[in-house]
């Protein structure tokens, strides 16, 4: 792991936050965003010249840090170790992803799709919530004194808040992509389920499932109401700013799913053929 800090510093402790895939896309994006909100942002991905170049542009420090989520034993320990050199980490966001078309169905492309997006995202989800609940468990222990490696004010969640890019493909199957369709089913239900193990958990975490529909990114397909990376990132930003459980990107695609959830699977079969 290679880890390094651009930008100014600054007087107050400021927040942070680690984007694990944030390389390119909508991952560096949301990287300026929280940046420009006052966020310390750790950069993961596999292209390390490239999280240097969105670090090198951010208007606070930026932590580096390469990462292969597919390896997931080696990703979750520069996970911690990437937390552990940042002063604060109050704001996860799992945006690594891959969605190759595959009409073939080449075993290979197929499970490059599940290693990433199914195996890599968990490793990291988990990884998340065990840093989260730990930092929760000490501030149990010292209650009554001053974290100060944390800024409480305006911290999303008081132990932490954990972000998982989903998408609309994650409610219906799609021939091609198969795989990734239903990695994001994956997706979007972990996230469900680890919202529903927090009732009753003395960690108070915020989880977050965003759903975005046509981005203009390396995995789009369509340009059926895309929008850009940058405005898919704000309204991100929007939705982790109000500690929301659900939102797609960009709002309209809520209309779309509900179409979509409606339908008879024979209907999306000719919708999608």
């Amino acid at each position: 792991m290679t880890t390094e800090s651009a930008a100014t510093d600054q007087s107050a402790q400021p927040r942070g936050a680690i984007i694990v895939g944030a390389s390119s896309g909508i991952g560096a994006a949301l990287a300026h965003e929280l940046a420009a909100d006052g966020y310390e942002v750790g950069l993961t991905a596999r292209r390390t010249e490239q999280l240097k170049a969105v670090g090198g542009k951010l208007p606070t420090k930026a932590y580096v840090a390469t990462m292969d989520v597919t390896d997931t034993e080696t990703a979750r320990e520069h996970f911690f170790e990437l937390a552990d050199a940042m002063p604060s980490v109050d704001l996860v966001v799992i945006s690594a992803g891959v969605g190759d078309a595959n009409y073939a169905l080449e075993w290979e492309t197929e499970r490059q799709t599940i290693d990433v997006n199914v195996r890599g995202f968990t490793a990291i989800a988990t990884a998340a919530m065990e840093y989260f609940e730990s930092r929760a468990g000490e501030n149990g222990v010292e209650a009554e004194s001053e974290d100060e490696n944390r800024n409480t004010d305006e911290s999303p969640g008081a132990d932490g808040h954990l972000v998982g890019l989903s998408s609309v493909a994650a409610y219906f199957g799609n021939g091609g992509t198969q795989a990734y369709n239903a990695s994001k089913a994956y997706v979007s239900r972990y996230l469900e389920g680890l919202r529903s193990r927090q009732v009753g958990n003395d960690a108070d975490i915020t989880i977050t499932t965003i759903e975005p529909g046509f981005v203009d990114t390396e995995l789009s397909y369509g340009s059926f109401w895309e929008c850009s990376p940058e405005t898919a990132a704000s309204q991100i930003a929007d939705a982790i700013h109000e500690e929301r459980d659900h939102a797609y990107v960009t709002r309209r695609w809520r209309l779309v799913t509900w179409v979509l959830k409606a339908l008879p699977e024979s209907a999306i079969r000719r919708l999608f053929a």
